[in-house]
């Protein structure tokens, strides 16, 4: 009798001690997606060798890859010096093939001519997706959609212009009527605008905070400045098909910490449910 209490005992301090360190988790594990976290006295947290910021309430986000593998490895560094660790399921997400005609021949084998361009167009996107300021916390508030339209290319998408492979597609790309106004999708800092890039024609990049930046592609102009404070809804810029495009539209990308994801996850997290995950032993 001794040693069952002794067993119940030490059972019920094993799940104690798990559920003290739970992580509630918002949003889908699955390749290409966004997730939303919560781990009390969290201060950093790594998923796949990627390391992201906790703020002061233990609040986090953290990406997967297009091709993540099917188990997410994270590891949460708790205030005290503890680490937990976490075996994530990823789910499979399904790519489709997009093939895309009639783009101009010089936008799909660039010519020598160009290089410095795309070298400029490069440099200044990798310095906007790099930036990691944890005093922003303006992805806490929320994101909407920046255009009404349809969306006529899905993130993920395997891109074929003019019968040549090229890489997967990095946003979703939604159909409207050029000089369209676009909107932020959520509060942020303006860190790029204009540039009549290469690839991207002119574009707007906000920063969310804590690595979190949202893109806008192919725009007839942009009305916003580098370092502009944004508010979700205020207009940027008008829709349109600079760039590599073969009509007016709007590029929406989302990046977090120089990863590419569904940009919808953002807005879709209104309606996505959040579940509780335990620590794995591994110690």
């Amino acid at each position: 009798m001794r040693n069952s209490l002794i067993y119940l005992t030490c059972s019920l301090f094993l799940t104690t001690a798990a559920e003290a360190f739970a992580v509630e988790l918002c949003g889908e594990l699955k390749q290409g997606e966004i997730v939303f976290g919560t781990a009390p006295n969290a201060s950093e947290i790594t998923v796949n060798g990627i390391t992201y910021n906790a703020d002061e309430n233990g609040h986090f986000m953290f990406s997967l890859a297009r091709d993540a593998e099917p188990t997410a490895e994270m590891s949460i560094v708790y205030r005290d010096g503890s680490i937990k660790n976490y075996d994530l399921p990823v789910a499979e997400t399904v790519w489709d093939i997009q093939r895309i005609e009639g783009v101009e021949q010089r936008k799909v084998t660039p010519a020598k001519a160009d290089e410095a361009e795309i070298l400029r167009e490069q440099e200044d996107v990798r310095a906007a997706l790099t930036t990691v300021d944890t005093n922003n916390n303006a992805w806490q508030k929320g994101f909407d959609l920046p255009v009404d339209g349809i969306v006529s290319g899905n993130f993920g998408n395997q891109r074929v212009f003019n019968g040549v492979p090229k890489n997967p597609h990095s946003g979703t790309d939604i159909a409207v009527a050029e000089g369209t106004p676009v909107k932020a999708a959520g509060d942020g800092v303006v860190l790029l605008s204009g540039g009549n890039y290469f690839y991207s024609g002119n574009m707007v990049i906000l920063d969310h905070g804590y690595g979190l930046q949202t893109i806008y592609m192919h725009l007839k102009e942009a009305r916003v400045h580098k370092g502009d404070h944004i508010k979700k809804g205020e207009v940027i810029g008008l829709a349109g098909k600079t760039g590599r495009a073969t009509g007016p539209h709007l590029h929406w990308g989302a990046s977090l910490h120089n990863m590419r994801f569904r940009p919808q996850a953002l807005s879709d997290m209104k309606k996505q449910q959040c579940r509780e995950y335990f620590p794995e032993n591994k110690e």
